[in-house]
């Protein structure tokens, strides 16, 4: 599901905020960690009702939809350049590290080098889209000069020395790849 939260939040119907807030809610349910977020909806006149999660859980990142053709968009007679600034919150590959020979942990390192090569089969994705319409590519992205470890999600040391590494980054004037890595 892609929800316009503009359009939502400009629509004026009382139970927008309301409403954005659960979009929210549900982007940031990660499975098996956070609950869903049910919503109510109507299709066809019957009543029904979904569960929503974070959007990761069918794909990490998306530019515009396939079928939009923004090349062919019109432009006023102005000409426009346009230039996607995508900013990977992650790598490109896992880290190598040692899993126990358990089920639950290599269940676990299997979800999160499935998760790893999902989000860059999304960047491939979004670069062959912005190619075919000439659309200028940016991205930025966790880089192998990163190397502090990352024990558990959330840690807010990590996310602090993350965070301190992106910063120097762009003070730094971040270099822009203008593809994926290895393309």
């Amino acid at each position: 599901m892609i929800w316009n939260i503009g359009a939502i939040a400009e629509s004026g119907r009382p139970e927008a905020a309301e409403l954005i807030r659960k979009i929210l809610l549900a982007s940031a349910s990660i499975p098996a960690l956070f609950p869903p977020v049910m919503f109510n909806v109507q299709v066809n006149g019957v009543q029904h009702q979904e569960l929503h999660v974070d959007g990761g859980a069918s794909m990490q990142t998306f530019l515009y939809p396939a079928s939009l053709r923004i090349a062919k968009i019109g432009t006023a007679g102005v000409p426009r350049r346009r230039i996607a600034y995508i900013i990977r919150n992650g790598r490109f590959s896992e880290e190598w590290n040692e899993v126990e020979r358990s089920t639950l942990s290599i269940a676990n390192r299997a979800v999160a080098t499935l998760t790893t090569n999902s989000g860059v089969s999304d960047l491939y994705r979004m670069y062959a889209l912005a190619k075919r319409d000439g659309v200028g590519f940016r991205l930025a992205f966790i880089d192998n000069d990163f190397t502090e470890p990352h024990p558990t999600e959330f840690d807010r040391s990590y996310m602090t020395k993350l965070f301190e590494y992106g910063r120097a980054k762009a003070r730094a004037g971040y270099p822009w790849l203008h593809a994926p890595p290895s393309f």
